[in-house]
């Protein structure tokens, strides 16, 4: 957990994704489209990525990818992204983190 907590401090959009999976190809090119140039962790790449798995689970994300936090903060995954999106308020959000310029 704590190792998740100081991955995620580091930059103001941190993504915890699967190279196989499609929702977090899917919520990576929606923020890299808007500008955002975020850290994107894939677990089934980097070492102890079981692990860090196994925290975001204990940290309520089901399933455990797509994981993105935005300043330090966990928003959720594909689903909870894609409703900010929606109801306009993931841009706003992207640049009070520092995320966006724009």
């Amino acid at each position: 957990m704590e190792r998740v907590t100081k991955m995620v401090s580091e930059r103001p959009v941190v993504i915890f994704s699967k190279s196989s999976c499609c929702m977090s190809h899917t919520i990576k090119t929606l923020l890299c489209d808007f500008g955002v140039n975020p850290a994107v962790h894939e677990l089934d790449e980097i070492p102890r990525g079981r692990d860090i798995e196994q925290a975001l689970s204990r940290l309520g994300c089901s399933p455990s990818v797509p994981a993105v936090f935005i300043s330090g903060e966990l928003v959720g995954g594909a689903n909870e992204v894609m409703s900010l999106h929606l109801n306009r308020s993931l841009i706003p959000m992207l640049k009070k983190a520092g995320a966006l310029w724009v």
